[in-house]
Formats: C-alpha cells, sequence, structure tokens
C-alpha cells in the first residue's frame, strides 16, 4: 500500500511544487524553501541533533516550553526545528531567533526523506499533535530514530478518516516510538490506531506563558481607548462577514478588533475595517471595526480586549486554540465546531470559563451580554486562569519521554 501511495505522490509532485510556487507570489517563503522541502539543505548539521516539527504557527508555539526545556536538558544537543508553512517559518524566526537550526519538513517521498535522515541524523523526532506520514515513520524506522508523537490529539472524526486507511496508516502508527496523548480519550484513539505506546501527559499548550510585555501592552491600550473592546480572534476564511453583521451598528457598540488566522488574509478582511492596526495605533472614536493585520501579537489583543470570540469554530474547521485567550485572564465564547480542543473547550466550559454557542448569531449575542455584565466577567477571567494554572505540568512529563527515547537502546 506504501508503494501505490508514493507512486501517487510522485505523480502529483509537479502539482506540489507548482502550488508551492503559486502560494510564493503572496507569501515569499514559499519559493525560498522548495529545495529543503525537496531534501536539499544548506544548513550544516550537527553531532548531537534533536528534531521538532511544528506544522505552524499554533504547533510552533505550542512547541516553545517542550524546545526550552530540551535546550535546558540537553545543552550538548543542538535542535532543529521544521515547519511546512511560510508563517509557521517566520514564526520560528521570532520565537527563537539563532538558538535552534530551522529547515522546511522534506515532502514525504522515500529519496528525499532519506537525505533528510542522512544530513541531520537526528537522535529524536518529535512531531507536534497530528503529524502522521507514512514514509517518513517508515525510515525513520529504518534509521533507528525514535519518534515520538508530542502534544498527541486524535479527533473521533480524524480517528475515522485513518481507520479507512488501515493498510497504510496502520504501520505508521505503529512505527511510532510512543506518544504522548492530551487527554486518556485521545490515547484510547491512538492505541487503537496501532500507538503501541502511549501515556496521556496533559496538554503542552498549558505551558506556555503569554508574553507578559505584550500583556501589559494590551492593557495600556485599552485604558487608552477607554470604550468596551470585542475580539474576533483566529478568524478563518468565510467566518467574519458572518460575525461582523450581528455586530450592532449604533455608536455605543463596542469596538470589534479582527485577527484573522492567517496573514495572507489580512488585506482580504480589510474591506470590513476602519482601520488598521499597522497604519493607526489606537482607533478614534469613530471607529468601529478595527484590523489587527500584524504578526506574534496575539497576547497584546487578548489583553486589550474584554471578550474574545475564537473563529474556527463557525464553519466545519474545529476551532482554534482558546487557551490563549484564558491564559490571558479574556473570557471566551466558542462557536459549535471545536472538535481540534474538544477537551481543553469541555474543561473551559467546565470551570465558568468560556460560553458555546450555536452559531455565530448566538456567540456574538452572549459576546454582547458579557460586555455588559462585569461581575461575570471578572469570574470567568479568573476561572480561566486558574484552570492553565492547575493544568501547567505536561512539559515535564514530555521531556522525560524525550529522555527515556534517547537515552534507550
Amino acid at each position: 500500500m506504501r508503494t501505490l501511495y508514493t507512486s501517487l505522490l510522485r505523480l502529483v509532485l509537479p502539482l506540489i511544487l507548482a502550488r508551492l510556487w503559486w502560494r510564493g507570489r503572496r507569501e515569499p517563503g514559499y519559493r525560498a524553501g522548495v529545495g529543503e522541502r525537496l531534501g536539499f539543505y544548506a544548513v550544516a548539521a550537527k553531532p548531537k541533533v534533536v528534531w521538532v516539527h511544528a506544522v505552524s504557527v499554533g504547533e510552533v508555539r505550542a512547541a516553545a516550553p517542550l524546545v526550552r526545556a530540551l535546550q535546558e536538558a540537553l545543552p550538548d544537543h543542538e535542535v532543529l526545528m521544521t515547519c511546512t508553512t511560510a508563517a509557521g517559518r517566520e514564526t520560528l524566526s521570532q520565537l527563537y531567533g539563532q538558538s535552534v537550526l530551522s529547515a522546511y519538513f522534506p515532502l514525504d517521498l522515500p529519496r528525499t526523506v532519506q537525505r533528510f535522515l542522512e544530513h541531520f541524523r537526528p537522535k529524536l523526532g518529535v512531531l507536534m499533535e497530528t503529524e502522521i506520514w507514512p514514509n517518513l515513520l517508515a525510515l525513520c524506522a529504518e534509521n533507528r530514530v525514535p519518534v515520538l508523537l508530542a502534544n498527541a490529539r486524535m479527533s473521533e472524526k480524524s480517528a475515522h478518516g485513518y481507520r479507512r486507511w488501515q493498510r497504510l496508516m496502520g504501520p505508521a502508527f505503529a512505527s511510532l516510538a510512543s506518544a504522548c496523548a492530551q487527554s486518556a480519550e485521545d490515547a484510547e484513539r491512538l492505541r487503537l490506531l496501532g500507538v503501541r505506546q502511549v501515556a496521556v501527559t496533559g496538554n503542552l499548550k498549558f505551558d506556555v506563558r503569554p508574553d507578559a510585555a505584550q500583556l501589559a501592552a494590551g492593557r495600556a491600550w485599552r485604558a487608552a481607548l477607554g470604550r468596551p473592546t470585542l475580539l474576533f480572534a483566529s478568524t478563518r476564511d468565510g467566518e467574519e462577514p458572518l460575525l461582523l453583521k450581528e455586530v450592532p451598528r449604533k455608536h455605543t457598540a463596542p469596538l470589534v478588533i479582527v485577527v484573522p488566522r492567517h496573514p495572507q488574509r489580512f488585506d482580504e478582511v480589510a474591506q470590513w475595517a476602519d482601520a488598521r492596526r499597522t497604519q493607526e495605533s489606537i482607533p478614534s472614536e469613530d471607529r468601529r471595526i478595527y484590523l489587527g493585520d500584524t504578526m506574534g501579537e496575539m497576547a497584546f489583543y487578548y489583553a486589550a480586549s474584554d471578550v474574545a470570540v475564537i473563529g474556527g469554530s463557525f464553519r466545519p474547521l474545529g476551532g482554534q486554540n482558546l487557551i490563549e485567550a484564558l491564559a490571558a485572564g479574556t473570557p471566551a465564547v466558542v462557536g459549535p465546531s471545536m472538535f481540534n480542543f474538544a477537551e481543553v473547550t469541555r474543561l473551559a466550559l467546565a470551570a465558568g470559563a468560556a460560553a458555546q454557542a450555536a452559531d455565530a448569531a448566538g456567540a456574538v449575542r452572549q459576546a454582547l451580554e458579557l460586555l455588559a455584565d462585569e461581575p461575570r466577567r471578572l469570574r470567568m477571567a479568573q476561572a480561566g486562569q486558574q484552570l492553565c494554572a492547575s493544568h501547567r505540568g505536561a512539559t515535564e512529563r514530555h521531556l522525560a519521554e524525550c529522555r527515556r527515547l534517547i537515552e534507550g537502546p
């Protein structure tokens, strides 16, 4: 089955490369890294390398506590970080600078993956969350590179999809040396898919601390603004008009801050905005919709907002990370589609730190009600921060598993 998969991947390779070149029109990083995706790397290899793969921005940020713990615990090892998206590569540079090696993730072709492994010769591979690639995992096993699936999540929908391709994906899951699951439900689904060793370690995202300087700047910004603020955070394609049409247009309405999930959509979303952060640092009183068109400032936006509506949850996309809002002390309202963050959503709802709505209209209505109810907002803010504090510790458990795999036979 893997042979057929590889043959099909080779057939569509020209289309993959053409798509990378096309996306490079707006994001030059896609064109700059084509050679790396084919397994050709200019960055020098080090004698001892721990490799961490984080697909895009969210995974890069989620990996930060583990990466820093690995650097501290294994000072004689270099950390190599790979990603798939240009935005992820930019975030790598922002978060880590020159403290890690960085490269694009190789395409899942045998010769490409083998070149990657021979160049860097990692002692351990760490794949963040749900990265299962048949050729990559098979070749890591052949080259005796143990691979850990870190911060692993597996929704029932995703598990069903993998089961449909059991002959291809079963051996891939079985090739994992270990998995650190976010919850007991994730762990059980991973075991049923073929992972031999699974531990429930919790969610690394609870260990990500918001940037203190950004939090302070956001609160100062909110104080200077002097009016209520409602954040539409990490919105995805098609969600902005659904949410914005529900916001009242009267002069007493709050300032709505819209921060799209993907930076390439900033100009598209600007059609609904009165002002942009890159052009107007503090919007004037007549502004109603403010576009957050900057990267790496989510802590600022959460701290600047009284209530956050979490995007990615009003279409069947599985939602976005609401832990960032909770950690910043911002009450969160989510939509119906949160399957990628099911356990966190369940915990937040049970703790009274978040609310859930059936659709965009309900979410905006609940958010407006929260804006008018300061005591409830304060209770939700406190509950969110307490929830984050009580669930920290996943980094230490992940680190222990990484050390076991490195030091094992």
